[in-house]
């Protein structure tokens, strides 16, 4: 008996079945996939993860570390490199700005105390008010960026000279032909570089 009434069941939703039963679809399209391999560099990776440790030394933004070469003075952008930012707590107290702590290479504590104003001077030019009020030192050590060291251009031999400019000399546009000259040198070299 049981085997009979489940035939039964089956023929009788077999026509619904069959039948379609389906949903209006939305009419909003879906967005396109975000795509996750994208290429990014280094500076905009590593933001997200360097703006709280900013915060906590008293940086609203990265400024005044990524461009501290064109806010500093000259002999005091190598030398020098900003530490943190502190602000006064009381809201009546007299100084307008910050206090900036710069951490500086040896030798160097007396000159930077000494050119303490024309720092801060500098630093408030640059951001276009009053930022800095006074340049203390930090007690920690400074470590020089790899920003200032000049790199040694290699200069190129004669044959590689003839060699690009033979290259080369089948281009009708003079622009053109001594941007693909400086160009092939520049190759040269730096496939030298590669192998030496």
């Amino acid at each position: 008996m049981i085997l009979v009434s489940l035939a039964a069941f089956d023929l009788a939703l077999a026509p619904l079945a069959t039948r379609r039963y389906c949903l209006p679809m939305a009419e909003k399209e879906l967005p396109e996939p975000k795509r996750r391999n994208k290429t990014l560099s280094v500076a905009d990776v590593l933001s997200g993860a360097l703006d709280p440790v900013l915060k906590k030394r008293g940086f609203a933004t990265r400024d005044i570390i990524t461009h501290w070469r064109a806010i500093a003075p000259p002999p005091y952008d190598a030398t020098t490199m900003p530490d943190k930012l502190t602000w006064p707590r009381s809201a009546g107290h007299s100084h307008e700005g910050a206090v900036l702590h710069l951490r500086c290479g040896p030798g160097q504590a007396l000159f930077v105390q000494h050119a303490a104003p024309e720092i801060a001077r500098a630093v408030n030019r640059y951001f276009g008010y009053h930022l800095v009020n006074e340049v203390k030192l930090s007690a920690a050590p400074f470590t020089p960026g790899s920003g200032g060291k000049p790199q040694n251009k290699r200069q190129p031999s004669q044959n590689e000279i003839a060699r690009v400019g033979a290259t080369v000399d089948g281009v009708e546009d003079a622009e053109l032909r001594e941007a693909l000259r400086v160009l092939g040198l520049a190759l040269s070299s730096r496939s030298d570089q590669k192998r030496g």
